[in-house]
């Protein structure tokens, strides 16, 4: 998962005018090399959130307004007859800015001649190209991992588009090592048990302090302890998936990784996975190249027990996304995301307007809405396996992971999942759910608020989706969402978050939803597969027709 928020388009446009002269000449923030065993300095967050503010009109944004990502009209294009890929008319300017932002694709072309890698990055689709880039050094350093994922049995960008549908590469378990490979002096393997609660706090702790941050350095993921036993013990988990690794002195864990079971669907083909989540890796670290070593000891893991595909997300381009979604943010409390930094105040309108836009009714109006019982599971089970049919990637679920993913757990000490059902009065069929789950926000260097309380859409699914050329469906997922909009306000949601996947491009601009800064990208491990749509176009704008693709909502 990916840190985003709301972005304020009309800097945006003032920003594009001026990409072109603007020099690319990014160096990489180096690592610490101090002792890990400090405590870490919250003042640098504050500083660096300072310092963070003063550069929104960052190249990321310029270099894809430039090449028109976020505007709506097609007029000149469609006038003028040219290549609908915008990726077409990159200039060799931009190809050289693209390349400095993006060291992931830098990496793919680097063998290659100026002219053969203008031409390779000019043919490849325009969500490869312009989704993911950063000129921070967080996301620099990690997508310099490419060398890594050139060893790796994962698709590349510049592989034919017509692609053979299945594995990669052939695995004998006989042949997999049955140790990790050697640590770093001074580190150790260890493999995390989670049922114990000092080992959990410890991770909490580790990613409370360590894990994704937003591209400026204002907002940082804090996963309570309730919402990692939801995600990392669900149906058929393995303690060898939570894989950690200690300071061999202080015993402190300063990196972790994790996997869980998912019966994953793409297409017509089905197989067993892992979808792989949650890599952290201490700040002071991040020179040791840990991340791919990591990633080698999870898939390692893996194979040992016969799974030989992965599935995982990042907001960053590695080689190469099978699909990329894009975030959306509907404002529940504006005023609060506007001091925390979160939502912008358009040049022409004032709070007070901004307040009564996102204002929602107290009460909801679907009939037949309720919260969702255990008596409810094979019900919603059988609705939501025929809806998620319809995508081209989607999980296969059986009963108890319904009921695990989808019912609040009386034991938590915190609520971290809501699902609502729709029960017809006279047959008491169920023929609606929808859920969302909350995930807090730090917000780093705000002397008002600490943090930002998130509700993430989750699973849903609705009979009226099997209606004859899906007729009503907008209206039924705009009635449903409104509802769970303001279910989401009644339970002091600051935000109500979602990606284009499933059928959200429906309902997310009539719901205003705001496109965020930030995007999903879907990857599987040792598989290749074509392209699946991801629910925007190639300017990254919502887009109801490219609907279909993803069916996989991950954490």
């Amino acid at each position: 998962m990916e840190e985003s928020k709301i972005v304020d388009s009309k800097a945006d446009e003032e920003a594009a005018k001026d990409v072109i002269d603007q020099s690319t000449n990014v160096t990489a923030d180096q690592d610490s090399t101090e002792d890990v065993e400090s405590t870490d300095n919250k003042d640098t967050d504050v500083v660096a959130a300072g310092s963070a503010a003063k550069k929104k009109k960052s190249k990321k944004i310029k270099l894809k307004q430039a090449l028109g990502v976020g505007k709506k009209n097609d007029e000149d294009e469609e006038a003028s007859g040219s290549s609908s890929n915008p990726a077409s008319k990159l200039t060799s300017g931009m190809v050289e800015q693209l390349l400095e932002m993006n060291p992931s694709l830098k990496g793919e072309v680097a063998g290659m001649d100026k002219e053969k890698a203008a031409e390779t990055l000019k043919k490849l689709d325009v969500a490869d190209l312009l989704t993911g880039m950063s000129v921070s050094g967080k996301n620099q350093k990690d997508m310099a991992s490419y060398k890594f994922w050139q060893t790796q049995p994962v698709p590349r960008f510049d592989e034919a588009q017509k692609v053979e549908e299945g594995q990669i590469k052939d695995i004998d378990p006989e042949k997999v090592p049955k140790e990790p490979p050697p640590m770093l002096e001074g580190f150790e393997w260890v493999t995390m048990n989670l049922l114990d609660e000092k080992e959990l706090e410890e991770v909490y702790d580790l990613l409370t302090g360590h894990y994704v941050e937003d591209d400026e350095a204002m907002f940082r993921f804090n996963y309570s302890s309730s919402f990692l036993n939801w995600a990392l013990k669900s149906p058929g988990w393995r303690k060898e998936w939570h894989v950690g690794v200690r300071a061999t002195k202080s015993r402190r864990l300063v990196a972790f990784i994790s996997g869980v079971p998912v019966s994953l669907r793409v297409r017509s083909n089905v197989f067993k996975s892992t979808e792989v989540n949650f890599l952290c890796i201490h700040k002071k670290l991040r020179s040791k190249r840990l991340a791919p070593v990591l990633i080698q000891e999870i898939t390692r893991r893996s194979y040992v027990l016969g799974i030989f595909q992965g599935l995982y997300t990042g907001g960053i381009v590695l080689p190469k996304p099978v699909s990329s979604c894009r975030y959306f943010h509907r404002s529940l409390d504006w005023l609060k995301l506007y001091e925390v930094g979160f939502s912008p105040l358009p040049s022409n309108s004032t709070k007070a307007r901004q307040i009564t836009r996102y204002h929602l009714p107290s009460s909801t109006s679907t009939p037949g809405l309720r919260p969702m019982e255990k008596k409810d599971v094979g019900a919603v089970l059988d609705l939501l396996e025929r809806y998620l049919k319809r995508f081209d990637m989607a999980p296969i679920f059986d009963r108890e992971e319904v009921e695990h993913w989808l019912l609040h757990d009386d034991s938590a000490a915190e609520q971290v999942i809501w699902s609502y059902v729709v029960e017809e009065p006279s047959t008491h069929k169920i023929t609606d759910f929808f859920s969302f789950y909350c995930l807090e926000s730090s917000v780093i260097g705000n002397q008002k608020h600490d943090n930002v309380r998130a509700a993430y859409l989750f699973y849903y699914a609705t009979e009226t989706a099997f209606a004859k050329e899906e007729k009503g469906l907008k209206e039924r997922m705009t009635m449903l969402m409104t509802d769970a909009l303001i279910l989401a306000k009644n339970f002091n949601f600051d935000v109500f978050n979602a990606l284009t996947l499933l059928d959200n491009p429906l309902f997310l601009e009539s719901l205003k939803f705001g496109a965020g800064d930030g995007q999903l990208h879907y990857y599987l491990y040792n598989y290749r597969t074509a392209p699946i749509s991801g629910g925007v176009d190639t300017k990254n704008n919502v887009d109801a027709s490219r609907r279909g693709g993803i069916g996989v909502v991950m954490l």
